[in-house]
């Protein structure tokens, strides 16, 4: 049974950084996707950031330039370092692994429970 666990977040002031990191239990690292999302209170979940198992990134606009996605294969981790953070970055932030071929009985997503990311002054 695979898990994610998440952590990295905490409160920092406006222009700060933090880096989450999601680690995976079980061997599904190098065959999933990944995802960063997030929600804020009153919002729905939206997808920030993600990497391919290719390796190919793609970055909502809003955190283009301030966000990058990294994968430790060593380390079964995935990281979102946030740089120059906002207070509109303010969320839970959750990791996602995916695949979009099921090639055997194993599900085809896992998500982290989640980290709280506060941005204030």
């Amino acid at each position: 049974q695979v898990q994610l666990v998440e952590s990295g977040g905490g409160v920092v002031q406006p222009g700060g950084s933090l880096r989450l990191s999601c680690a995976a239990s079980g061997s599904i690292f190098r065959l999933y996707n990944i995802d960063w999302y997030r929600q804020a209170p009153g919002t729905q979940r939206e997808l920030v950031a993600g990497m391919t198992t290719g390796g190919i990134t793609n970055y909502v606009d809003s955190v283009k330039g301030r966000f990058t996605v990294s994968r430790d294969y060593a380390k079964n981790t995935v990281y979102l370092q946030m740089n120059s953070l906002k207070p509109e970055d303010t969320a839970v932030y959750y990791c996602k692994f995916y695949r979009t071929i099921r090639w055997d009985a194993a599900p085809n997503e896992y998500w982290g429970q989640g980290t709280q990311v506060t941005v204030s002054s």
